[in-house]
């Protein structure tokens, strides 16, 4: 089936986020939707589903002019979308997940289970996918639930697929596996929009690319194009890829975790007797596919979580119970990974967000008062040195554009003396160019002799700012290796693999 959107804008008040957007979408085809987080992508596929009404604009399959009042009408004309958080029951069957609001029935209308299975069954050997029918959703790994979302796509006989960032939450062999899948679906004729922000599988898996940069298209590349090449028609200017760092020079031990365990919200081991040791000069990132307790990790290193068991040791200083406050006096800087709900205040000013986590100290304060003229000042500096895009420094920090908030975050963190950096998810939902300069203050940090932790889910982002890489699986740390292990062994350890 060819997909055209003739035309699509769809505005937000006074936000345009898609600005009369274009795109062709082939039989077969795999066309990848590339730019980076807030261009628009997700709002035009929302719109293509039914979800979103477009002001002005066409959507066409084969040439037929289709109007969407929800997604039940896409659906029917042929559109499925896998989105980036599933959709799954968890204590359902996957027969019964694929076929939820589209039942079969049998006699006296009672639900027809056999043939959901048998249509679960059909679908699973055609393209491999080897899902049992009878499997509860919640026993199965992420990349098994992600193909029974594809299956429930394919049993509504969907002929355009639209995967909105599909690998978010995969292992690299996962996203090998679904990058297959992805291929032996468009062989079978599906037409899919692969929506993306990542350069590397868009060069492995797309047949072409457009680009679309503050919500409109600004051009079409070739998947043979280089990653300098696309990141520049996603940013609009050159860009550095590489983190340009030299071998660290470790000193003493700066952070000693000791058989730390935590309870979550629901009353499980979501950190269970983890330990490691961070040196003074270096990096360690904390890897792992989302979810498997390395969020609730970095709160417990900065006191937003009490451990049951275990310890945490600054130095000779031991913050297993201290307070936040405890924890930040004694000079750890925490970016956290939700910036809009923990690391700023949307209705203050950049200068307030500057001193928030020092407005009772000098340089922020004169005894019991606020210093207005020393905040100005630093203010401007961090806004000129952290290269913060802002018309002043009393705009609301909710009025910036994510990457600059995250840069507002990062220059308060980094603008003070700091015996410990916790970097959790530092650039998700940051343009290529924020990375950049992201990537290059944390590698500075560190070669300024203090240690580092970094949380992330990007195993490129990993691979480039480590020097030792501990990965965690279900709560437990399965292996600490070196910064030049492979993407396979890390993939594997992602999975739950010991070294």
């Amino acid at each position: 089936m060819k997909l055209e959107l003739r035309g699509i804008t769809k505005r937000f008040g006074s936000l345009v986020a898609n600005d009369k957007i274009n795109l062709v979408v082939n039989s077969g085809e795999i066309h990848a939707l590339l730019g980076e987080n807030g261009a628009g992508k997700s709002t035009l596929m929302n719109v293509l589903y039914g979800l979103y009404a477009a002001e002005e604009g066409d959507i066409a399959l084969d040439g037929v002019v289709h109007k969407f009042k929800g997604p039940g009408d896409a659906m029917a004309a042929g559109i499925g979308m896998v989105h980036q958080h599933f959709m799954l029951i968890p204590v359902f069957t996957v027969a019964e997940n694929v076929v939820l609001g589209h039942e079969p029935t049998g006699i006296l209308d009672t639900l027809d289970i056999e043939t959901a299975r048998t249509r679960v069954r059909e679908i699973s050997e055609r393209f491999g996918f080897e899902i049992d029918p009878d499997a509860l959703v919640e026993d199965l790994p992420v990349g098994a639930q992600q193909r029974v979302e594809i299956i429930k796509a394919l049993a509504r006989d969907a002929k355009v697929l639209v995967l909105d960032e599909p690998t978010a939450v995969l292992t690299p062999q996962e996203t090998d596996e679904l990058m297959g899948i992805m291929k032996g679906l468009a062989t079978a004729g599906t037409s899919i929009v692969f929506i993306t922000h990542k350069l590397r599988e868009v060069q492995a898996v797309a047949d072409r690319i457009t680009v679309v940069r503050l919500g409109a298209v600004v051009g079409e590349a070739k998947p043979t194009d280089s990653a300098e090449t696309l990141a520049a028609m996603m940013v609009g200017r050159a860009v550095d890829l590489s983190v340009n760092k030299k071998a660290p020079k470790r000193g003493e031990t700066g952070l000693a975790v000791s058989g730390l365990t935590v309870i979550g919200d629901r009353n499980n081991k979501v950190v269970d007797d983890v330990s490691f040791e961070v040196r003074a000069g270096e990096v360690l990132a904390i890897a792992g596919v989302q979810g498997n307790g390395q969020t609730e990790l970095a709160e417990a290193l900065v006191g937003l979580r009490i451990p049951s068991s275990g310890s945490i040791h600054l130095g000779k200083l031991d913050i297993t119970h201290s307070t936040v406050r405890e924890v930040i006096d004694a000079g750890v800087g925490y970016i956290p990974e939700d910036r809009s709900k923990d690391g700023l205040v949307g209705d203050f000013t950049i200068a307030e967000n500057v001193m928030i986590n020092r407005s009772y100290d000098p340089p922020f304060a004169k005894g019991l008062n606020i210093d207005f003229v020393n905040r100005e000042h630093i203010a401007d500096k961090l806004i000129h040195d952290y290269d913060v895009r802002t018309p002043s420094q009393v705009t609301l920090a909710k009025n910036l554009s994510g990457g600059n908030q995250q840069k507002v975050v990062v220059a308060r963190e980094l603008s003070r003396e700091l015996s410990l950096l916790i970097a959790s998810q530092p650039t998700r939902g940051v343009d290529v160019g924020s990375i950049e300069f992201i990537h290059e203050r944390i590698v500075a940090t560190r070669d300024a002799g203090k240690p580092v932790v970094i949380v992330s889910t990007e195993l490129d982002e990993v691979t480039a700012l480590a020097d030792r890489i501990a990965v965690m699986y279900r709560g437990r740390i399965v292996g600490i290796v070196d910064s030049t292990t492979s993407r396979e062994t890390l993939g594997r350890m992602m999975a739950g693999a010991t070294l």
